[in-house]
């Protein structure tokens, strides 16, 4: 494996994301599993990764972490996969706005709900959260995955692997609501050649864990 691209990550966090989109760009790269705990308390791991948590990315030297940033970083530095609109192409502005989309209000909206944390039903109040509401975010989501086959220019990008992920984690979880339009999208997308790589190979990482 080379050490070009180093992924930190577990096989049960946000690094599944990460590693659907490293099977999509196709490029050789080591993984290190990160144990909860300690170990990714370590002043070697904090080095990487301050907030000691997964994934985080080291390629040539270059550290990225969170878990958007990371995909918008593969997608650029690989080119050749066809993962993002080239720069300059008008479809670059959707696939931004909706990569971020999903990091900002989805990813906000969709934990506060899992913790309990009701927005006050007050103009004032939904302004400072950002994202309004979760209905209002689940909406706009709803309408940018209807209608249109990807979120941007009309072919599979970073920006429907990110997106995606969250429906596909939330629905089956619960956390997100079941919708017919959100069903659809994650169809198209769940049976990706690299993405049912990626799945196995967490899921074989997740059983070999169990067994001890």
């Amino acid at each position: 494996m080379s050490d070009d691209l180093v992924f930190y990550t577990h096989p049960m966090s946000r690094g599944r994301i990460v590693r659907w989109m490293l099977e999509e760009v196709g490029t050789t790269y080591r993984t290190e599993i990160m144990g909860y705990g300690p170990a990714m308390k370590e002043p070697g791991y904090r080095a990487i990764n301050p907030l000691a948590k997964v994934p985080s990315l080291v390629h040539r030297g270059v550290t990225v972490t969170e878990t958007a940033a990371i995909c918008a970083y593969l997608a650029d530095a690989f080119p050749e996969a066809g993962l993002a609109p080239a720069p300059g192409d008008p479809e670059r502005g959707a696939y931004y706005r909706w990569l971020f989309f999903g990091a900002g209000p989805v990813e906000a909206a969709v934990t506060n709900k899992a913790l309990g944390v009701e927005v006050p039903d007050d103009p004032r109040m939904r302004a400072m959260v950002g994202y309004g509401s979760l209905a209002e975010v689940l909406d706009a989501l709803e309408g940018a995955v209807s209608g249109r086959e990807y979120l941007a220019g009309g072919r599979f990008s970073a920006a429907d692997l990110y997106v995606g992920s969250h429906l596909m984690w939330g629905m089956q979880f619960g956390s997100i609501e079941t919708r017919p339009a959100y069903e659809a999208y994650v169809a198209r997308l769940a049976d990706r050649p690299a993405a049912l790589r990626a799945r196995d190979i967490d899921d074989r990482l997740v059983a070999e864990a169990s067994q001890g």
